[in-house]
């Protein structure tokens, strides 16, 4: 998950601090943001699109979807709303 440091414009993919984990669009901008634990994602995600705009928000326990996410439209309107355990879709809203 870590093996490429930079893109060819010389931006970094990537940059880990403190147990978080932040990945970057070529442009600069953050692609997607969380805690990184013992090598997976954990905890609360956010993903972005390459404008910077939010795009959802997930949690991650274990390194599989686990919890709450939601997805958001380009008007910044919730798109949907879904429960996950384990990784499994349980409920969608």
């Amino acid at each position: 998950m870590l093996e490429k440091k930079n893109y060819a414009n010389g931006q970094e993919v990537y940059k880990y601090d403190d147990d978080k984990l932040t990945y970057f669009y070529k442009n600069g901008k953050i692609k997607t943001e969380g805690p990184f634990e013992n090598n997976q994602m954990e905890g609360e995600w956010r993903f972005y699109r390459e404008s910077g705009q939010l795009w959802q928000i997930g949690n991650f326990r274990n390194g599989k979807k686990h919890g709450t996410w939601t997805r958001f439209d380009k008007n910044n309107q919730q798109e949907y709303h879904e429960s996950f355990k384990d990784g499994k879709l349980t409920k969608i809203k």
